[in-house]
């Protein structure tokens, strides 16, 4: 093994008081909810929002005098970046971080707070990873890997570290892969510390890279996916050989599934997290049979959200779960007639967001209307029962929203 037990100890007690020792929290609703004891590592409470701080601050830590004064260099679209420029600002080492163009303006405006040099090339972060090396061997920087790296593996270590001392009689962990640097540290350390414990990973469905690594599988990742924190196309090389030997199983998880994760870590358990950062969650969901009755220890491992992104996916959520419905009422435009239509919604308790009454642009009848409400509603049964009585006013309605319940939450 690459990384013992030891290194991850001397890893941890280099940055114990540069870095926030995150709580492992009770998740009581949703573990009522899925059939198992949940515990949440929140790892969305660093200073910069995810697990990065640590393995960054071990690697810029292990740098001799001279590395130091050169800088350092790292390819980054988020967490990576910030972790890097953070803890570099803090020790005086002149950072640079190679972005890909794509990158959201909002991180790399955050990069550039941390005082970080930000260079935007690539159409893709393997191309950045290629401008990175190439800036790093010209200008003479040291490259900070974002996971293929046995200092920053070992500082990611010391959250298995962590979640053992707190919760020791847990039966499995659960973490997100991306290249694999927090799975392999946590693996590590807990593996070592109980031996007997099942440490799972998990991918979106639409970057399996690591388990067609490891099961010797020709690649097909690619796609726009929420959780672009672990959205690798090639992982770790030291990272797979740890996870081939420590790791039981790799699940998978849907788009949907890593949504209603979002959702559901902030409505029932008031927590932020990024796309990757839930990806634990939604495994969770996807597979309760798995983990029924189990005591299971889940990594939030970011919580570097866009927000206007986050609210999108909460009023969605609402429309998932049938709260908030958009319906197509059928009126004869005459007077009073809209008027009668809200009195029938508000006898049925729900409340009016929004009328769009539009006579030129639907296809309809000279004399006749369509208004679209948007509706604040219980459930989708009090959806139901509000189409019912809306036709038997004489008002034909559709409902124009969708519902899915494939999580069942």
């Amino acid at each position: 093994m690459s990384v013992t037990l030891q290194d991850i100890e001397n890893a941890r007690q280099q940055i114990k008081s540069e870095v926030v020792r995150t709580p492992l929290v009770p998740a009581q609703r949703l573990s009522q909810e899925l059939g198992c004891e949940i515990f949440l590592k929140l790892e969305n409470l660093q200073v910069t929002g995810s697990f990065k701080d640590r393995g960054s601050l071990v690697k810029l830590k292990s740098l001799t005098a001279e590395q130091g004064k050169a800088g350092v260099i790292a390819m980054s679209a988020g967490n990576h970046a910030q972790g890097v420029a953070y803890h570099a600002q803090r020790l005086g080492i002149p950072a640079t971080i190679v972005m890909p163009e794509f990158a959201p303006f909002s991180k790399v405006e955050r990069t550039k707070a941390l005082g970080a040099r930000v260079v935007l090339t690539g159409d893709t972060l393997d191309a950045s990873a290629v401008a990175a090396r190439e800036i790093a061997e010209r200008e003479g920087l040291t490259f900070v890997h974002p996971y293929d790296d046995e200092k920053v593996i070992a500082g990611q270590g010391s959250i298995g570290l962590e979640i053992i001392e707190d919760q020791p009689d847990l039966d499995c962990i659960v973490v997100p892969i991306g290249g694999g640097g927090i799975i392999s540290g946590t693996a590590i350390a807990a593996k070592a510390l109980k031996p007997e414990i099942e440490i799972i990973g998990v991918e979106a469905d639409l970057f399996p890279s690591m388990r067609q690594a490891i099961n010797h599988q020709p690649p097909t990742s690619g796609g726009q996916t929420l959780a672009d924190g672990i959205a690798v196309k090639n992982p770790g090389q030291l990272t797979r050989a740890i996870i081939a030997e420590l790791v039981s199983d790799i699940l998978l998880v849907n788009e949907f599934a890593i949504e209603k994760a979002v959702q559901c870590l902030v409505e029932k358990q008031k927590i932020v997290a990024e796309g990757a950062g839930a990806a634990g969650v939604a495994a969770l969901m996807e597979n309760r049979e798995r983990f029924a009755g189990r005591k299971v220890g889940a990594v939030i491992c970011g919580g570097n959200i866009d927000v206007r992104l986050l609210s999108w996916i909460l009023t969605r959520g609402l429309v998932f779960d049938g709260r908030m419905v958009r319906l197509r009422i059928a009126i004869v435009d005459q007077a009073g007639v809209l008027a009668k239509v809200t009195n029938f919604i508000g006898q049925t308790g729900a409340n009016i967001i929004e009328v769009y009454h539009q006579r030129m642009f639907y296809d309809v009848p000279a004399k006749q209307a369509d208004v679209d409400v948007i509706l604040e509603t219980r459930n989708a049964e009090h959806v139901q029962e509000i189409v019912e009585k809306l036709v038997a006013g004489g008002f034909p309605t559709r409902v124009l929203s969708a519902r899915s319940s494939d999580t069942g939450i």
